[in-house]
């Protein structure tokens, strides 16, 4: 990334940077394939802080600077940035410090289309910046706005099946791109396909429909016999190297990992003998992890795999200010999305994984200390600033050092995704 630091506190802003920390948080946009067509950065606008909030355009300035300093590009993998805007910020053209070409700016669904807000409009428009209407409902005065949007986004959750037909019919002939918002389910996703839709935002593809009693596959319980012995301390060469070595896709993908630019080392890696002998354990072991985490998510969308891989390495580096275990951290974070990747629920997949019941249990959300760093990503992730802040407050965590890990694991997560897919 650009840089991982943040700006120093400004006397100008009125506000405490240290103490009232503006997120980013990012959620993805996909298309009908389970792609990422964009990310939407998530920001604190029009919310009081829970810490001591500031005004609208103060809020909005502070995540712009904080999206120019952590690298707008790492942020979302190159991919088009949905950005929340407040009438102020783009009549005042402050996000004029963004690239167009990866901007797309949102204009929130409580600001008026004034002369002047829509002559801003234009202006970003001929300027390369795309426009998106935030939790769109038909009205009149919004067409000189809709004329302009790439993308109309409605809130499928929010709206009747009536309304959205209505927004199809006025805005069809313009031709924006209509993203469904908030679609939980599997079902939501078909219906909002059926509708028109072409882009769905939501935890669809997370939190998929589960057959109750659905089979693990043998391959996948395979895989969680040489999981156990990645736990084992020390590490059993004679055990574990025929285990991995009988599976030529999990070889592949091991040595791959351990021969990236991620991991850094220096003379080329043939044999997963060698691997395990030159990392040493605890990374042959996160190598491994990573790899059978690739394997579990073969077939599906790869950004399940990519919030995997931020969860694990979020959770690795944030153990210590909470004095957890950083190796079980990250495996708390890795296999927090196995339901996503195997497709059956996490109360089938969690007991025969062969982790310590407390970890078990965090994996199924009950509320224990080993589950606080994943508990407080998985808010982070939603955009629910307020539960987020609680967590962080109840176990006296710095959100700053939190929002740095994150930032951190976003950009390690990118550094190694090319290397599992």
């Amino acid at each position: 990334m650009t840089s991982h630091v943040l700006p120093a506190p400004s006397d100008e802003d009125g506000v405490d940077r240290t103490g009232g920390l503006c997120y980013l948080a990012r959620q993805p946009i996909l298309n009908s394939r389970g792609g990422v067509h964009a990310y939407e950065l998530l920001f604190r606008s029009g919310i009081e802080n829970s810490f001591g909030g500031c005004n609208h355009e103060t809020a909005s300035r502070i995540v712009l600077d904080d999206a120019v300093v952590f690298g707008l590009e790492d942020l979302s993998d190159s991919l088009p940035a949905f950005i929340n805007c407040t009438a102020e910020v783009l009549t005042g053209e402050l996000v004029g410090i963004l690239p167009p070409r990866l901007t797309v700016l949102e204009i929130l669904e409580t600001v008026e289309p004034t002369p002047a807000l829509i002559a801003a409009c234009r202006n970003f428009d001929m300027q390369g910046y795309r426009i998106a209407l935030d939790d769109f409902l038909w009205d009149a005065k919004f067409a000189p706005l809709v004329e302009l949007a790439t993308y109309i986004k409605v809130d499928f959750l929010g709206s009747t099946p009536e309304e959205r037909r209505e927004i199809l019919r006025q805005t069809h002939d313009w031709g924006a791109q209509l993203v469904a918002e908030k679609v939980e389910t599997d079902d939501d996703y078909r219906q909002a396909a059926r509708e028109g839709f072409s882009l769905f935002q939501g935890y669809y593809f997370c939190r998929p429909v589960v057959m109750e009693k659905r089979k693990i596959p043998s391959n996948t319980l395979f895989h969680l016999e040489i999981l156990q012995e990645l736990l084992k301390e020390p590490l059993d060469i004679h055990r574990l190297v025929p285990l991995v070595k009988s599976d030529a896709s999990l070889t592949y993908r091991l040595l791959r990992l351990v021969n990236s630019a991620a991991f850094g080392i220096r003379s080329e890696i043939r044999s997963i003998q060698s691997a395990l002998v030159i990392t040493g354990d605890d990374a042959f072991r996160r190598l491994a992890t990573l790899a059978i985490a690739s394997e579990f998510n073969a077939g599906r969308p790869a950004e399940i795999l990519h919030m995997a891989l931020i969860r694990a390495r979020f959770c690795e580096l944030a153990a210590s200010l909470c004095r957890l275990n950083p190796t079980e951290q990250y495996l708390l974070g890795m296999f927090s999305l196995l339901p996503a990747m195997l497709q059956v629920s996490m109360d089938e997949v969690a007991p025969i994984l062969p982790l310590r019941v407390q970890i078990r249990e965090s994996l199924r959300g009950i509320d224990l200390p080993e589950h606080h760093l994943l508990a407080w990503l998985e808010a982070h992730e939603r955009g629910d600033w307020a539960a987020s802040d609680t967590i962080a407050l109840q176990d006296r965590v710095n959100r700053e050092k939190l929002f740095r890990s994150y930032a951190e694991a976003v950009r390690w997560s990118a550094s190694v995704i090319g290397s599992t897919v």
